[in-house]
């Protein structure tokens, strides 16, 4: 179920002081999707792009050891080696005041990614939303989010974005972050000197 409920009664909190700057780039056109449902059925082996191949393999499990945040505990919905979490946030995110829904730490535990769109969609996500609230652990000092994403194991297709750091409470960055194929999609976040790494899941559009 889309958390439509949550998304509006946080949506005052984060203001927004520029216009959102994006831009989306598509290295290799996605081929048509006929084997994947929202469901995460398997396609037929060898079969499908690089991102479709990881639709039945690439979705995380709960993983054997605690959480990595206290007081938070593993969701479904991870994939890669980045699972969700819902509770507790990171000590560093709380001058943001996350929303209490399911969000996502970075390899490093420098950002989290906190989904307002959940479950994330392929394609253009419309009348839903691929919203993602970053919250990062070290100070913007001005300069935009860049995102750079691309299929686990698979070096193409890939999709950039960049985010404008004019957005608060916090050190946060507003994204919505689109996707030409379904499956797991690895991003490399820079921002002002840091970088950190995540994996989101998507699932084709309902």
């Amino acid at each position: 179920m889309r958390e439509s409920v949550l998304i509006a009664a946080r949506a005052g909190i984060y203001s927004h002081g520029m216009t959102r700057v994006a831009s989306l780039v598509v290295a290799a056109c996605a081929v048509l999707i006929t084997a994947c449902t929202a469901g995460h059925a398997p396609l037929a082996a060898g079969t499908g792009t690089p991102a479709q191949r990881n639709v039945s393999t690439a979705q995380a499990g709960r993983p054997a050891s605690p959480p990595p945040v206290q007081g938070a505990a593993y969701a479904s919905g991870g994939c890669g080696a980045t699972p969700l979490l819902l509770g507790s946030a990171p000590r560093w995110a709380s001058s943001a005041n996350p929303p209490p829904i399911r969000y996502a730490l970075a390899e490093r535990g420098q950002a989290a990614g906190f989904l307002f769109g959940y479950p994330l969609m392929a394609g253009n996500p419309q009348p839903f939303s691929d919203k993602i609230l970053w919250i990062v652990a070290s100070p913007r000092g001005g300069m935009p989010l860049r995102l750079t994403g691309h299929p686990l194991h698979a070096a193409r297709p890939v999709v950039s974005s960049t985010w404008p750091a004019d957005s608060t409470p916090g050190e946060i960055y507003p994204s919505e972050i689109e996707v030409p194929a379904p499956g797991c999609w690895q991003f490399t976040l820079s921002w002002n000197g840091h970088t950190d790494t995540i994996d989101r899941w998507y699932v084709r559009h309902r």
